[in-house]
């Protein structure tokens, strides 16, 4: 059985960032999307499955869990906590980020940080006009309805307005054993959509935000994903230099841990 061990690093403005260590062997860091956090959403069970081949750490982004978070949220606070979580690894890693977190991954890849393998599952870029537009005040809008302290209306304005999700969908998460979890972290759904930044508004990616990325790449969708998803995916596979595609057959967003573990290992090899 792997044991997890929960450590904290200090990012370079001083946050305070947790993470879990698991398994051996080369390392990983696992980056994830809006509303989860290093015990809520795919990377606990995604973690079990690499832990085998790998050392792997899954962190809290700062705001979420036991991380630390800052008044003033900037994306380059982000860059520089994953960069501390890579530095604990051992200076450099395989890197996987998916939905938002692909998004974070991509700016941290650009950005220069130790990233010796990058892998990336559905970023939530929009590139055409086949769903209805993200507004663009979107980072605003839930920003100030998370500080109203209606963090429940930030999730929904999130899923309807920035997923597409029907009300009545939201409306019945609300059901759910996960939605308490979800408004824990809802204040941090601005840095996810500023992440996202202007790939959100469905227009031909600027492929030049990527045009320095030299190591290896691999680009993922669901094969049952929306079309939209996977053209998205596809477009950002042909803007990032020698990026491979991949679609995994039968997967949507809410990818199986079994269904990506794989393709990872593929993927960072060295296991």
């Amino acid at each position: 059985m792997n044991t997890i061990t929960s450590n904290t690093v200090r990012s370079k403005d001083g946050t305070t960032i947790t993470y879990d260590r698991a398994g051996e062997g080369p390392a990983v860091v696992l980056v994830d999307g809006a509303l989860c956090s290093r015990a809520q959403g795919p990377m606990p069970d995604l973690s079990k499955e690499l832990a085998s081949h790998y050392t792997v750490y899954n962190y809290d982004r700062r705001g979420r869990g036991d991380s630390g978070d800052a008044k003033v949220y900037e994306v380059e606070r982000e860059i520089e906590d994953l960069a501390a979580v890579i530095e604990a690894a051992g200076g450099s890693a395989y890197v996987y980020g998916t939905s938002s977190g692909g998004a974070l991954v991509l700016r941290a890849a650009a950005a220069g940080l130790p990233i010796s393998k990058l892998a990336v599952f559905e970023a939530p870029f929009v590139v055409d006009d086949s769903r209805k537009p993200i507004p663009r005040t979107w980072a605003a809008d839930m920003r100030a309805l998370a500080d109203a302290g209606k963090r429940g209306d930030a999730i929904k304005y999130f899923m309807t307005k920035g997923i597409g999700l029907p009300a009545i969908v939201v409306t019945l998460m609300k059901l759910m054993p996960a939605w308490k979890a979800m408004k824990a972290v809802a204040h941090t759904l601005p840095y996810d959509a500023e992440l996202v930044g202007e790939n959100a508004f469905g227009k031909p990616l600027d492929a030049s935000q990527w045009a320095g990325l030299t190591m290896p790449v691999l680009i993922a969708a669901g094969g049952k994903s929306p079309a939209t998803m996977r053209t998205a995916i596809k477009a950002l596979a042909d803007a990032v230099p020698g990026a491979v595609h991949q679609e995994i057959p039968g997967q949507t967003h809410i990818i199986k841990a079994t269904a990506i573990a794989p393709v990872l290992t593929g993927f960072f090899g060295g296991a």
